[in-house]
């Protein structure tokens, strides 16, 4: 596999492991961001952008350990513009088969004033740093941080700077989601154009969705030239996210009449990867969101049902077929046995193995007994479903709430801590209020509730409830999931999972594991 493509090649540059997880609370643990990487590995991506080494021990143990299990993709690393980062960087990513070194600097007249540098001090470090990374490897990405908001002459004269320097990719940042569709193409189409040896290199494109144009800005930018889009899992990342690779995928895969333009992705893996990544990132995908949005192929309008009936390309521009969705949502029941939940599962994307397949068929069971039907999305949620309980510090035993009209609700939980059974009592404004509480008086924290979100994974009033919480102590986010019939217990056991990982994480830290020793928070 090359990264340098056919004029009709797009490179596909996926960031969720590191701008992705910039969201706040998408926090991912070590082995999930090795599993999402492999599924990105396996899906066709062509880089992977892993993290940040120079952030945290636990970062770079990541991309080290991702660099060493790469099969395809190139692995990539960021870099702020000085020596330090860069030598980190490069011990990470030594070990891929394919590597690079993105390194950024931020130069608009607002960026440039964070430095405290000149113009011309500016030009100097990023000779001095591009040109060290490519000493150390052979493949340079260099990125202008907040590119579309900096003087055009001034981003002509760094873009040459990196180019002679070594850089074999200019990434162009739209940082903060400024730009519009036709800045975003003529300003890659100029660049190419104006800045000595812009045709040896690979433009890329990286687009925020501030103003809702992320994935209309990167097409554009590819219309003007630009063969490397930088995009991320569900449009994952910082405030509004980022490009959604699923969505600029399947745009050039949908309309290739318009946009002539191909990418190695395997399509048929997007939803197994879209689901994964919203399930550890703590970060539901919404109904309506194009693509894998669960609404996107949904008709309930009967001039449209009618429609589909007879020809489903009156109202389906594209097949459920084409990004990994089967083309029905046939319902199981508690008669179904384990070879029918196997073969569900391989045609959702889910491969599981014997033992992981005998925990999930209990579970299934235990809801085919309360529900008439289980359908796809049941089972889905019933994945990862006590996946960290095993060694969970804390684990739900029992609970018991009464609420009504009459008073305050009123919670019992029993819970094991450390192998010990204990069991409180606490009233509350509601029943998910009073169980908290109890939850609290058992394992007493200081964590502060930052999200509690509900949604139902079926329709009827036996349907799953998928609770997400999301706790915030010193700094350190962790979120929690689960999904039961009964949401005050969904709400009990993400709570206490969100809790479990707060512990996790309060331990890599007093190990030095994942403290953040600098911010990177909006980098590109």
């Amino acid at each position: 596999m090359t990264d340098t493509p056919q004029n009709d090649r797009v490179v596909i540059f996926d960031t969720t492991l590191r701008d992705g997880e910039q969201s706040p609370g998408a926090t991912m643990t070590h082995d999930e961001k090795l599993e999402i990487a492999a599924m990105l590995d396996d899906m066709g991506v062509d880089i992977i952008e892993a993290g940040f080494p120079i952030a945290s021990e636990g970062d770079f143990a990541a991309v080290s350990e991702i660099a060493k299990n790469a099969v395809n993709s190139r692995i990539c690393g960021l870099a702020r513009a000085n020596f330090a980062d860069i030598d980190r960087c490069w011990e990470a990513v030594k070990h891929a088969r394919l590597n690079r070194i993105h390194t950024f600097i931020g130069t608009s007249p607002l960026h440039r004033a964070i430095p405290n540098l000149t113009m011309d001090e500016m030009a100097d470090k990023i000779h001095e740093t591009v040109s060290h990374a490519r000493n150390l490897c052979d493949n340079v990405q260099w990125s202008p941080m907040d590119a579309t908001r900096t003087e055009w002459d001034y981003l002509c004269r760094v873009v040459e700077i990196a180019i002679k320097a070594g850089a074999s990719t200019i990434n162009i940042p739209d940082t903060v989601g400024y730009t519009a569709p036709d800045e975003s193409a003529s300003l890659i189409r100029r660049l190419i154009e104006t800045v000595p040896g812009a045709d040896e290199v690979i433009f890329a494109t990286h687009c925020h969705n501030d103003l809702g144009m992320a994935t209309a800005n990167a097409l554009a930018a590819v219309a003007g030239g630009a063969r490397q889009i930088e995009c991320t899992i569900n449009g994952l990342g910082e405030r509004a996210g980022n490009t959604a690779l699923e969505e600029v995928v399947m745009a050039m895969k949908t309309r290739h009449d318009i946009m002539p333009w191909t990418t190695g992705i395997d399509t048929t893996k997007i939803m197994a990867i879209s689901r994964r990544v919203a399930t550890v990132s703590g970060f539901a995908v919404q109904f309506n969101k194009a693509i894998v949005g669960k609404n996107a192929f949904a008709h309930e309008s009967g001039i449209h049902q009618d429609g589909m009936l007879k020809n489903r390309e009156n109202f389906e521009i594209m097949r459920p077929e084409d990004i990994g969705l089967s083309g029905t949502s046939l319902p199981l029941g508690k008669h179904s046995g384990r070879a029918a939940l196997r073969d569900k599962l391989h045609n959702l994307g889910f491969d599981v193995g014997d033992n992981q397949l005998k925990d999930i068929f209990v579970r299934f069971k235990e809801l085919a007994d309360r529900k008439k039907e289980v359908f796809d999305d049941d089972i889905i949620a019933l994945v990862r479903v006590g996946e960290d309980a095993e060694n969970d510090t804390l684990k739900l035993v029992s609970m018991k709430v009464v609420c009504g009209t009459g008073g305050p609700a009123e919670a019992t939980v029993e819970m094991e801590i450390d192998g010990r059974d204990v069991s409180a009592s606490e009233t509350g404004d509601g029943p998910v209020d009073a169980t908290f509480r109890a939850i609290r008086a058992l394992h007493p924290s200081s964590a502060h509730l930052q999200l509690y979100q509900v949604h139902a994974v079926t329709e009827g009033t036996d349907a799953q409830a998928t609770v997400s919480v999301r706790l915030e102590e010193d700094g350190v986010i962790a979120t929690g999931q689960s999904a039961n019939t009964d949401t005050v217990v969904a709400s009990a056991k993400a709570y206490i999972h969100a809790l479990n990982r707060l512990i996790v994480r309060r331990g890599k830290m007093g190990q030095g594991a994942d403290s953040r020793e600098i911010s990177y928070k909006d980098l590109t």
